[in-house]
């Protein structure tokens, strides 16, 4: 009977982390700030939020989604600005990313 409980509980765990893991993708696109992020806290951010900031802050300004390659082009050209720019507080959006987007 012990057994039985052990994985079942197991299992509950399993679920439960699940759950959590992906509602947490979930809030962090709501509370992105998108293309309005500054430099200062996307140079913070770790390679999964800049991605979910980055798709956040395509997807404002197109219609549907982006594809991979597109959105990696965009961190890298992000990345550069952020790293050469000596305003901290200046937001992502204004990352020269002509030639990496088709216009809409």
């Amino acid at each position: 009977m012990t057994l039985r409980r052990n994985v079942a509980a197991t299992m509950l765990a399993a679920a439960a982390a699940a759950v959590l893991s992906a509602g947490c993708t979930q809030v962090e696109e709501a509370v992105n700030k998108g293309g309005d992020t500054p430099c200062s806290e996307y140079t913070d951010q770790d390679a999964d939020k800049k991605r979910i900031t980055v798709t956040k802050y395509l997807d404002e300004d197109r219609d549907g989604s982006p594809e991979r390659e597109t959105v990696d082009l965009a961190i890298a050209a992000i990345d550069l600005m952020c790293g050469a720019q000596a305003n901290p507080d200046t937001p992502i959006r204004e990352a020269d990313l002509s030639g990496i987007l088709v216009p809409k």
